[in-house]
C-alpha cells in the first residue's frame, strides 16, 4: 500500500537560529503497513534534490522484490524542509504576506530538517525506527537524529556522508551559489527567476558527483577531427536542463546552505563527543573515489560512533555510486541487518 500526503503542524515551527515558520507543511510518503508491533519501520532521508518517492529514485534497494519491499517493512520518506517537492519552501506562500516566500524565506540547518522529522514520525504514531538511512545529505540528516534522540533509533545506515561538512564541500556549494547568484533573474521574485544560474550551478556539482575516469569512460570522443560541440560539452548541458525542469533556484540556494550548516558538533562538547552519543547499530559506507565526500570522512564516523562497522564500496561512479551500486548496497546492508537481528535473537535467548 502506498501513500502520498502531507501533513500541516498547526504550532510555530522554530528554527535552529530563533527564526519562525507557521503552517509548516510536511510532503511524505509511505509503502508498506505499520504492523501490530510498531517494529517495522525503515525511514529513508533522501538527498539534495530527490523527493519523497524513495522506490522512484532508489530502485535495486526499494521495491517490491528489493532489500526494503513494502510487504515486509513499512517505509517512510519525508520530502525535506526547503524542497521543491511539497514540504515548506522558498515557494509557498508566506502567510504574513500572502506572497511566495522567495529569498525572505528563513535560512534553517540540518537540524531543522531533522526536526520536522521528527514531527512527522510522531504525527504516524511510529517510536522506534528499526532502520534509519540515507547518502550524502540524506546521511547527514540521519547522523544528526541519530545523535539527537538515540533511543528511537535501531540500526542506522550512513552512505557517503560525514560529521562537518568539509571547507572543500562548501566551496563547492559557494561556486554553485555564485553561479546562481550571478543571474539576474534571481532576484525577480518569480518561481522561474534564476534558471540559468542554476543550470551552471547544476553543471559545477556534476564534477563533484562523478569522477575522471566516469568522464573518460562515457564522454570520450570517437573521433579525432572535432574542435568543438564536444560530448562532455552537451552533457552537461543537458544535465543543467534537465533539473531546472523539475526543481527551482531557491530551494537549491537554500539547500545547499542547509548542507553547508551540518556540523554534529555545533553546541556540544565536541564532535567526537557528539558521535559517541550514537546508541544505533551503525553501519557506515564510503565510496572508495568520492572526491566531494572522500573515503576519510566514512572512516572518521566508523572510528568515532561506538561499535560502528565500515564498509568501502567501488564504484566507477564516484560520489553517485550510492544512487547507483544498489546490488552491492544490498549485500552489503541486508548481511550487516542481518548480523544484528541475529545478535538480537541470541541476547533475548540468554535473558529468557
Amino acid at each position: 500500500m502506498t501513500n502520498t500526503a502531507t501533513h500541516r503542524y498547526k504550532e510555530t515551527f522554530k528554527l535552529e537560529n530563533g527564526k519562525e515558520i507557521n503552517d509548516l507543511t510536511i510532503a511524505y510518503q509511505t509503502y508498506g503497513q505499520l504492523n501490530a508491533e510498531k517494529d517495522n519501520v525503515i525511514w529513508v532521508c533522501h538527498a539534495l534534490t530527490a523527493n519523497s518517492d524513495v522506490l522512484d529514485w532508489w530502485k535495486g534497494l526499494f521495491g517490491q522484490n528489493d532489500l526494503f519491499n513494502p510487504e515486509e517493512h513499512f517505509i517512510v520518506c519525508a520530502n525535506v524542509l526547503g524542497s521543491h517537492y511539497g514540504t515548506t519552501s522558498p515557494l509557498s506562500i508566506n502567510p504574513a504576506t500572502g506572497q511566495p516566500y522567495y529569498l525572505s524565506f528563513p535560512e534553517f540547518t540540518i537540524r531543522d530538517i531533522v526536526a520536522a522529522h521528527r514531527i512527522l514520525t510522531d504525527h504516524l504514531g511510529i517510536g522506534k525506527i528499526k532502520v534509519l538511512m540515507g547518502g550524502s545529505l540524506g546521511g547527514q540528516q540521519s547522523l544528526e537524529w541519530a545523535i539527537t534522540e538515540n533511543d528511537r533509533i535501531e540500526n542506522l545506515v550512513l552512505i557517503a556522508t560525514n560529521a562537518i561538512h568539509s571547507p572543500w564541500g562548501i566551496a563547492f556549494n559557494e561556486s554553485q551559489r555564485l553561479a546562481i547568484t550571478a543571474d539576474r533573474t534571481f532576484y525577480a521574485q518569480q518561481p522561474e527567476g534564476g534558471l540559468k544560474g542554476l543550470k551552471a550551478a547544476r553543471s559545477i556539482a556534476l564534477l563533484s558527483y562523478r569522477t575522471y575516469d566516469a568522464y573518460t569512460a562515457t564522454q570520450l570522443e570517437s573521433v579525432n577531427d572535432k574542435t568543438d560541440n564536444f560530448r562532455a560539452s552537451s552533457y552537461q548541458n543537458y544535465q543543467g536542463e534537465k533539473l531546472c525542469k523539475r526543481f527551482n533556484a531557491y530551494s537549491y540556494w537554500y539547500l545547499t546552505k542547509a548542507m553547508d550548516s551540518h556540523n554534529v558538533g555545533r553546541g556540544r562538547r565536541s564532535v567526537n563527543d557528539a558521535l559517541l552519543e550514537v546508541k544505533a547499530n551503525t553501519l557506515v559506507i564510503g565510496i572508495e573515489n568520492d572526491i566531494l565526500f572522500p573515503l576519510s570522512e566514512q572512516e572518521f564516523l566508523a572510528k568515532s560512533i561506538p561499535d560502528a562497522e565500515f564498509q568501502p564500496l567501488k564504484s566507477a561512479y564516484g560520489h553517485d555510486g550510492f544512487l547507483i551500486e544498489t546490488n552491492v548496497l544490498t549485500k552489503m546492508i541486508g548481511t550487516f541487518l542481518k548480523e544484528h537481528a541475529d545478535k538480537k535473537i541470541i541476547k533475548l535467548h540468554k535473558t529468557a
